[in-house]
């Protein structure tokens, strides 16, 4: 009995370093690489989660099986190191595949926004990245916009690759500062009360996201955003283009 005892007190010492390691990664990963609203609609809430979760569960549970203090001192701390290697491996493996799928950029697409991640921008591309805009920043999303097509032959061989799997938000040959594209952003949304309009029954959503970010729906234009699987809805100022807020809303 005393055996388990001291078992489940030292399992209960690597379950408490355990989640600190865990909750300084979280800070990492939501904080700068999926703030809100990235977490929801790139899923790295889930991806974090399954990994941490089994990484916090197995370093404990290992500790639990193998300790024995009537070990040698020599034993027992190749037991934890050996232990501790399996576990930081496991985290900075979980944290690489979190860090790869990670959003970028948020581009504007001619009539929406969409979340562009590292995964997404093609290899061949990179190097046709525009100077002073870098391809894939670590220190969270930023804005960026489609340029306009030079002819209508690059327009159709870019509608071609994107119906082939690369969106255009997602080619750094096509990125312009999103500064440039003001005019082009405000001209193609459209006033949150056609929202409403067109969605009556989440009106209520809408006036939440709203409250949220301290506007009102006659100031207030929209943006279809699109991320992988889901669709939301990107709030933005009519005059600055700036996006204010974001509603978890499918507007078409």
């Amino acid at each position: 009995m005393l055996q388990w005892k001291e078992r489940a007190r030292a399992s209960g010492l690597h379950l408490a370093i355990s989640l600190c390691i865990a909750a300084a990664a979280a800070l990492l990963v939501f904080a700068v690489w999926y703030p809100y609203p990235y977490r929801e609609v790139s899923g790295g809430r889930e991806l974090f989660l399954l990994v941490t979760t089994v990484d916090v569960i197995l370093g404990p549970l290992i500790t639990l099986a193998i300790f024995n203090r009537a070990k040698p001192r020599r034993l027992l701390l190749l037991d934890f190191s050996v232990v501790a290697c399996i576990q930081l491996a496991a985290l900075a493996y979980g944290l690489w595949t979190v860090a790869a799928a990670r959003p970028v950029h948020l581009v504007f697409e001619f009539d929406r926004v969409r979340v562009v991640h590292a995964i997404d921008i093609p290899d061949e591309l990179r190097p046709q990245t525009p100077a002073g805009i870098q391809a894939d920043p670590w220190s969270g999303p930023t804005l960026l916009a489609v340029r306009p097509f030079r002819d209508a032959k690059e327009g159709f061989e870019a509608t071609v690759q994107a119906l082939d799997g690369t969106p255009l938000g997602a080619r750094p040959d096509l990125w312009q500062p999103y500064e440039a594209a003001r005019q082009r952003v405000t001209a193609a949304a459209r006033p949150v009360e056609q929202l409403r309009k067109l969605k009556p029954a989440q009106a209520g959503l809408i006036d939440v996201a709203l409250r949220k970010a301290g506007r009102d729906a006659a100031n207030t234009l929209y943006l279809p955003m699109v991320s992988r699987a889901f669709f939301w809805t990107a709030l933005l100022d009519p005059r600055s283009a700036e996006i204010v807020g974001f509603v978890p809303l499918d507007p078409y």
